[in-house]
């Protein structure tokens, strides 16, 4: 697929996925340590949750028969939280905290403020029903039933599922291994001084936020020089140690550009040159069978080539069903004048919720704007040759959704 032409953002999409193989290797990482890892197994209930009927409320646990109005009712026991109840003796009422188990004989729970007190004596001051304020048994999770599918990002939500089925060791596959190579002579480390002609590396950290928050391991980060044998030897590196690498310039037509050339020397060029704004230069290729994405150099290119490409093939390669995002059709607050070929990715800000939601571009879209990325809340699309009016619909996705 490699060529002089643009290949368009569906075909490249499809084209990288295609040859994005899943990460199989697995290890077995304790609750606490699992947090944005993908389950390697499904995870099935191994016993009810909760494992009995318990009270959603402080009150008082009854037999609603037994109540009535005007009718006063002895307080027989009290039942905190984690202790095991007596049955509930007939014509009495239990004292019951949220989360305590329901009384064999009960079958109500009335809330406290609800209820007048005096002595050991309760009277209640509102109908009661069967069912009333217990959380049933197997309410949350039955027995067998498959609780998180292979595949499944870890957050901490399913942290709390896996949690209340007593899971302490989670089945987890391996972080994919990523090498970061930073092309160019200009680019100095933050905390060093800046000589003319010299800008810091911001692709660097780009890099290592995205991956981190993807899951993925950094193994190699480095800055290479503009020179060939250099390009070259960088990537042979690379490729002995990594699964994936992510260089950042050097793919462009210049002549010091040696990101493109190496690939197709001494490696794969599969695909060069996208139909996207910011971004057109992205290369696809491998060296020594390790894949390789070259992004171009620019910030902001940077970010969204990495939201748009890289994202959707790491969550293929760690075994993810969710590979693209879904986002959401919202008017547009904004205008495009110019029709072009390329897909354009803007930075954009939604405002308002449900009928009032709409999305504000921001106002300076230059590739090299690394602040508007801050400002904006996410991207919105503007398809290929067309024009954006106040008003017209577009497809919006929200900085979560397209970086985890």
């Amino acid at each position: 697929m490699a060529g002089s032409d643009l290949i368009s953002v569906d075909d490249a999409l499809n084209y990288i996925l295609s040859r994005a193989t899943a990460v199989t290797q697995s290890q077995a990482v304790p609750l606490s340590e699992c947090l944005g890892r993908v389950l390697a197994e499904n995870q099935y209930v191994p016993a009810d949750v909760p494992p009995a009927d318990n009270s959603a409320v402080d009150g008082y646990a009854v037999y609603h028969s037994d109540v009535a109005p005007g009718r006063a009712l002895v307080v027989s026991d009290r039942v905190p939280a984690g202790t095991a109840p007596k049955p509930l003796a007939p014509g009495t009422a239990v004292r019951i905290f949220t989360g305590s188990e329901i009384p064999e004989g009960a079958n109500a729970v009335v809330m406290q403020e609800r209820v007048e007190r005096t002595d050991d004596n309760i009277l209640i001051m509102a109908e009661v029903s069967a069912g009333q304020n217990i959380r049933r048994r197997g309410q949350d999770l039955t027995q067998g039933d498959l609780a998180l599918p292979r595949g499944t990002l870890i957050r901490p939500q399913e942290m709390g599922l896996l949690a209340s089925m007593g899971i302490a060791q989670v089945p987890v596959l391996d972080r994919l291994r990523v090498a970061i190579l930073s092309t160019g002579d200009e680019l100095v480390q933050p905390g060093e001084p800046l000589a003319p002609g010299q800008i810091y590396n911001s692709n660097r950290y780009t890099l290592l936020g995205m991956l981190a928050q993807a899951g993925c391991e950094a193994i190699l980060c480095e800055t290479v020089r503009d020179t060939r044998d250099g390009t070259r030897q960088a990537l042979q590196e690379a490729a002995r140690k990594a699964d994936l690498i992510i260089t950042s310039g050097g793919v462009s037509v210049g002549e010091e550009d040696h990101v493109r050339a190496v690939l197709e020397e001494s490696g794969r060029l599969s695909l060069w040159r996208m139909a996207i704004k910011p971004g057109k230069p992205l290369a696809f290729g491998s060296i020594d069978d390790t894949p390789v994405l070259g992004l171009p150099g620019n910030p902001a290119s940077v970010l969204i080539s990495f939201m748009v490409i890289v994202m959707p093939y790491i969550r293929k390669r760690q075994g993810r069903p969710d590979a693209l995002p879904i986002g959401e059709c919202l008017p547009a607050d904004f205008t495009t004048h110019s029709p072009s070929i390329r897909r354009e990715f803007v930075r954009a800000r939604k405002t308002g919720n449900g009928a009032t939601a709409s999305v504000s571009a921001a106002p300076n879209q230059s590739s090299g704007v690394l602040s508007a990325a801050c400002w904006s809340s996410g991207l919105a699309v503007v398809p290929e040759n067309s024009t954006i009016n106040i008003g017209d619909p577009v497809m919006y996705y929200s900085y979560p959704e397209l970086m985890s």
